[in-house]
């Protein structure tokens, strides 16, 4: 049972209290109440098919947020053998926002990148609760031009609330880190596979994220801005995040239906921090399925593949005002009120 619960899984919750109750008394009066603890585990397992089946934008929000969650590190230790990790920007110094390094997966050789949240407060202030500066992006990269040089494919995984805002990071060029890594990524001549395990938050996401298949975790989120951010600047109150949250369509049904993301990945009812190795080893097959169709482009189809998928996000609609007589009288009224300056 989970130590940190949500407050929708509150009823789980009790049902796992009263299941591991039954299971303390039976051992310690001898009385058999395998019977009762059946039922409880049956009703149980119906009830977490009813909450985890209807979640809200908000609530996956806040799955995605789950401190138990696996984060990049977690994964690489499943899916990645003989993973090194390299550090350094070779301008400024490490972020350790960011992991970077080289690996293998089924022995096929990779560069893997993500960012990287703490678990305790020592850690998350250590990893700056995995929001980047600007040398991870940097850092980042140059191990990207590294898979380049030797023919690696790159594999990303996103997490983070977003790149961090801070006064040394603006100073430092964190908008132009991130532009610089939305450029060369667009051009890069591997393949590029991106996971968001997590939160997917605005720049600091992309930076990252310009690949040629896109995927995300069935319960994390993706999108151009935090639900409280939104919330601040559209409502001028961010206690409305959960309204923030429905207009901004960032969970992965969403996207994948607007063509955002190639597909999602299946995480075990609760979440991806019930079972870690179960939703690595579906991060895993997507991983091998998407190099295996990768690997037959040429490097000039790889990057003009990237190039149509990005092109193809987005839909708008242009529509041309019809001149009418009462238009053009209002346009000359309005222009002949104007009042030269002095």
């Amino acid at each position: 049972m989970s130590e940190f619960w949500l407050d929708f899984e509150k009823p789980v919750v009790e049902l796992e209290k009263k299941i591991l109750s039954l299971k303390v008394s039976a051992e310690h009066s001898k009385i058999d109440f395998s019977s009762e603890i059946a039922d409880l585990e049956e009703k149980k397992e119906k009830l977490k098919k009813e909450i985890y089946g209807s979640l809200t934008s908000w609530q996956k929000v806040m799955l995605a947020r789950h401190p138990g969650r696996p984060y990049t590190l977690d994964y690489i230790k499943i899916i990645c053998e003989n993973f090194v990790e390299l550090h350094g920007d070779r301008a400024f110094g490490d972020d350790p926002a960011l992991v970077c390094g080289l690996a293998t997966i089924d022995n096929k050789p990779v560069v893997v990148i993500g960012h990287q949240k703490g678990r305790t407060v020592q850690e998350n202030i250590d990893r700056n609760f995995g929001m980047a500066h600007p040398e991870g992006y940097r850092k980042a990269l140059r191990l990207m031009k590294i898979a380049e040089k030797f023919n690696r494919p790159i594999v990303t995984f996103i997490d983070t609330a977003g790149a961090y805002p801070g006064i040394a990071a603006e100073e430092r060029g964190q908008a132009e880190a991130i532009a610089r890594n939305l450029r060369e990524m667009s051009c890069l001549e591997v393949p590029v596979i991106s996971i968001v395990i997590g939160e997917g938050g605005s720049g600091g996401a992309i930076g990252i994220g310009v690949a040629n298949k896109i995927a995300m975790l069935e319960n994390a989120y993706y999108s151009v801005i935090s639900p409280e951010g939104c919330a601040a600047i559209l409502f001028r109150d961010a206690s409305k995040s959960q309204e923030a949250t429905e207009a901004l369509k960032l969970t992965a049904k969403d996207l994948l239906k607007n063509g955002v993301i190639d597909e999602i990945i299946k995480e075990p009812i609760g979440g991806a921090h019930v079972d870690a190795v179960e939703t690595a080893m579906n991060i895993k097959r997507f991983i091998n399925k998407s190099l295996l169709s990768l690997l037959k482009m040429t490097r000039q189809q790889l990057e003009e593949d990237r190039y149509e998928k990005f092109r193809k996000i987005g839909v708008f609609e242009e529509t041309k005002v019809k001149e009418t007589k009462v238009t053009n009288k209002k346009a000359k009224s309005e222009k002949g009120n104007i009042k030269p300056r002095r």
